[in-house]
């Protein structure tokens, strides 16, 4: 007779960045308390950004380079403008490579920040935008590139994050979830109403925030047909929010 081939006992076969993520996520959901309402996942994806996106051939043809996507704003219902810092080189190093990928719209060089620049950039939404926007979710950022790959952080229901989950696999099946674990709702919670959400991109979008600053705050109330000192009482609460949320409950005020 053939002797059997041993098998190894307490050793757990070799597998993927897949297979890895999905027990991390089996997991996770199998301590999940479905009634509870105020919690939800907090992850990180590791993700291969596709070829038809601009910052994924670009991180690729430059393996070293790191992008930090630093907010994200709407132009138009199909174009968003972010704000990117790039590492290397002097303001407008990158400007004319980035301009030719043809789902960018608009480059601008804003000034040299570290060992990096900023540059504030108009591009032709992603299919996740509009996904976020349908869910109704934020994104968070920094969104932070390197080599082709995103480091993508979500925080959101298990039943968006399903969504959100399923449309990263749709553009990489070996997205690697990175981390996940369960947190409170309401810290996670977009403290902007729509109306000045609107705002923050429309002044975003005008350069109201660019350094040094694009547009004056009595052209920007003129380009939006408001008086000067509504949109200052306006952007001044928005700045209050997003510096409450970003300190965070314990260190917000009383």
């Amino acid at each position: 007779m053939t002797p059997r081939a041993s098998v190894p006992t307490g050793r757990r076969p070799r597998d993927g960045p897949a297979a890895r993520s999905s027990r991390r996520l089996a997991a996770l959901r199998a301590s999940s308390d479905e009634r509870t309402p105020d919690r939800l996942f907090l992850a990180t994806l590791r993700i291969r950004i596709p070829d038809g996106l601009w910052t994924g051939p670009f991180s690729r043809a430059h393996p070293t380079t790191r992008l930090e996507v630093l907010n994200q704003g709407e132009v138009t219902p199909e174009t968003s403008v972010s704000d990117y810092w790039i590492s290397g080189g002097p303001p407008g190093t990158w400007a004319p490579e980035i301009a030719r990928y043809p789902d960018v719209v608009r480059v601008d060089s804003l000034a040299e920040v570290g060992d990096g620049s900023l540059y504030r950039i108009v591009y032709r939404n992603p299919p996740v935008v509009y996904l976020y926007r349908r869910l109704h979710l934020p994104l968070q950022f920094p969104l932070r590139i390197q080599a082709g790959r995103i480091s993508w952080e979500i925080a959101a229901r298990y039943s968006a994050f399903r969504e959100i989950l399923a449309h990263a696999r749709g553009a990489d099946p070996d997205v690697t979830i990175v981390s996940i674990r369960r947190g409170p709702l309401r810290s996670h919670l977009p403290m902007l109403t729509e109306s000045q959400q609107a705002l923050l991109a429309q002044a975003m979008a005008a350069g109201y925030f660019a350094v040094p600053r694009g547009i004056t705050l009595t052209a920007l109330a003129r380009k939006l047909d408001r008086s000067k000192s509504s949109i200052s009482e306006s952007i001044a609460l928005i700045e209050k929010k997003l510096l409450e949320t970003a300190l965070g409950p314990k260190l917000a005020p009383a």
